[in-house]
């Protein structure tokens, strides 16, 4: 059952001079309970407007979004009852207040009575690791556990949908480990995910279907597998301690290659002829530690950004 359906959703904007910009161009998609749905695309493509429209923050110039089966702009009171928001930052948390306290207000303005809303809090603050630190000031936090206590905001209420939009910036290594866990335990109990991130290796571990936007259209939306089998997207060529006049007989191959002063290559050949050729020519330069990597989401991102033909 589709919990996210968005029909030819438009939205433009007027700048100061009176120029009219597209931010959303009649886009469409549906997203089925207990999906995760990454957003990806470069700043200014359309995914924060986007995020915006299904959590009632903006509305559309025309089409039209559902969440649960409610109209964003019709029944905005309904979506928001049924949606968790992560955008970040310090906006939404009160940095004088400890997490518990925060919470517990965000609670009571959703409607929750006092007993749920001691309980709600209570749960999110365990489930995010944060029931140590929970009679804490905010501001005293670091920016990571600010994001955590944004997360746990998020799931007061046990939420259909969570729309989250770069939730693991500034998180240290072992706290983002620790999200993507809590997303796929999410993910297990019926939660929708709608996430917005940068970071190509964390939409490829936890989304089920990834969004390439651009230009407020989207480009090609599947899972990694789909996008991977859709598009014949580079390998990655690395080596090490390889000459100058290589480097540059490399770089002159179809494709991209880029090499450092100590020597360093990073090479993304057109074809299989190109890669050939660029293999010979380190082996004949004797580089060390020589690898081809297969093509991953970020190499899928690459082709169809810079090359629109690609595009639906």
């Amino acid at each position: 059952m589709a919990v996210i359906e968005v029909q030819d959703l438009t939205r433009t904007f007027r700048t100061r001079r009176g120029r009219e910009v597209t931010a959303l161009d009649h886009v469409g998609f549906q997203v089925e309970r207990g999906e995760v749905l990454g957003l990806l695309g470069p700043n200014g493509a359309g995914k924060t407007t986007l995020s915006r429209i299904l959590t009632t923050l903006l509305v559309p110039t025309s089409g039209t979004a559902r969440v649960s089966g409610f109209d964003v702009v019709d029944r905005p009171r309904e979506v928001r009852r049924r949606i968790g928001l992560v955008l970040g930052g310090d906006r939404g948390l009160y940095g004088r207040l400890t997490a518990r306290q925060n919470l517990r207000y965000w609670a009571a303005l959703q409607g929750l009575d006092a007993r749920a809303a001691r309980r709600s809090t209570e749960e999110v603050l365990e489930l995010l690791g944060l029931d140590g630190r929970g009679d804490d000031r905010v501001e005293t936090f670091s920016r990571g556990m600010v994001q955590r206590v944004h997360l746990a905001r998020a799931l007061l209420g046990e939420p259909d949908v969570l729309v989250m939009d770069e939730p693991t910036n500034g998180m240290d290594p072992h706290a983002g480990a620790g999200f993507r866990e809590l997303v796929r335990t999410l993910r297990g109990g019926g939660t929708t995910v709608v996430l917005t991130t940068h970071d190509m290796q964390e939409a490829q571990a936890l989304c089920s279907r990834v969004a390439l936007i651009d230009h407020g259209r989207i480009l090609r939306i599947g899972s990694t597998t789909e996008l991977l089998a859709g598009i014949r997207a580079p390998r990655t060529l690395t080596a090490v301690g390889v000459p100058p006049e290589t480097a540059a007989r490399i770089a002159a191959l179809p494709g991209s290659a880029t090499t450092d002063a100590e020597g360093n290559l990073t090479a993304r050949p057109a074809d299989d002829e190109s890669l050939s050729q660029a293999l010979l020519l380190l082996a004949q330069a004797r580089a060390e530690s020589i690898s081809v990597a297969a093509p991953g989401l970020a190499e899928v991102y690459r082709t169809v950004i810079e090359n629109r033909e690609f595009a639906l």
